[in-house]
């Protein structure tokens, strides 16, 4: 049996708890974080709830005083305990209260925690490379949203089936002027003559919390790291690929279509990322 909480509340996971005038599930409306659990510790916990936070400003949440990342580091910890794990995948939903056709009733959050075994294979670096694809069947804007982890997550849920009917491992998705954005479970990042390089939070990308930190740590370790437009044919020209996110640190893509890459730069940047990850989360 699987539990979850809502709204402080622990149910199992047959349990009903919303109906269908709810604006999460009618509209979408709301925000989710993704979040590692490990050795007793939420990783770069301040980082997810500080996303959090200045995503239900932006949508304009009213947040209760009593609504803090405390209690909801609480409640986790008892989550994770309930559903007797040690590691855990953890997903933190907020949405909006039911009602409302165009105005909604209140704007008070209300919150589902979920907790599940993490992979395997979180945080190593794959020895199998990723195949990637481009999904071009939708766009996604590039405004003052386009970088929350909103619930509204069509382009991103087809553009990961596309991925399995093609037998690619992810696929990538395109901003409204046709450059690449990031993949539908990660920020993208490649290589191209010593310098790292990923779309920038004007091109649409989601404001990855893992995204923010490879950024920092890699120029602390004297990488050069551009954000910037990444067209389709200039990341065709790169040299090697990976791709990052909460769960998996960063993952190596070893073809994109018919493009190959390599590894060789990525394997040495990771050695001293999984150090520096080790003095900070271990």
């Amino acid at each position: 049996m699987i539990f979850f909480n809502y709204n402080g509340k622990i149910f199992s996971e047959n349990d009903t708890i919303i109906g269908p005038t709810n604006r999460g599930l009618r509209d979408g409306d709301g925000l989710f974080e993704t979040i590692k659990y490990k050795n007793g510790a939420i990783i770069l916990a301040a980082q997810h709830f500080e996303r959090l936070w200045a995503g239900m400003d932006a949508l304009e949440f009213t947040v209760p005083i009593h609504f803090t990342a405390e209690k909801l580091t609480v409640e986790i910890k008892a989550l994770i305990k309930k559903n007797k794990l040690k590691e855990a995948r953890i997903r933190l939903t907020v949405i909006r209260s039911d009602g409302g056709i165009y105005d909604p009733k209140n704007n008070t959050p209300n919150y589902i925690i979920e907790a599940i075994k993490l992979p395997e294979d979180n945080g190593s670096l794959n020895i199998n490379g990723l195949q990637i694809c481009i999904y071009e069947a939708a766009i996604k804007s590039v405004d003052k949203f386009s970088s929350l982890k909103n619930n509204n997550y069509l382009p991103y849920f087809m553009g990961a089936k596309f991925a399995k009917q093609q037998h690619c491992n992810d696929a990538l998705i395109l901003n409204s002027k046709g450059n690449i954005c990031d993949s539908t479970i990660a920020n993208i990042f490649f290589i191209k003559d010593k310098t790292i390089f990923t779309p920038s939070l004007t091109q649409g990308c989601v404001a990855g919390v893992m995204r923010n930190w490879l950024i920092n740590s890699l120029r602390l370790l004297n990488y050069k790291v551009e954000e910037t437009t990444v067209s389709k044919s200039l990341l065709y020209e790169a040299d090697e690929v990976f791709l990052s996110n909460s769960i998996y640190n960063i993952r190596w893509v070893s073809s994109l279509e018919n493009k190959n890459y390599a590894s060789i730069e990525i394997q040495k940047m990771n050695e001293l990322l999984q150090r520096k990850y080790a003095e900070v989360f271990c």
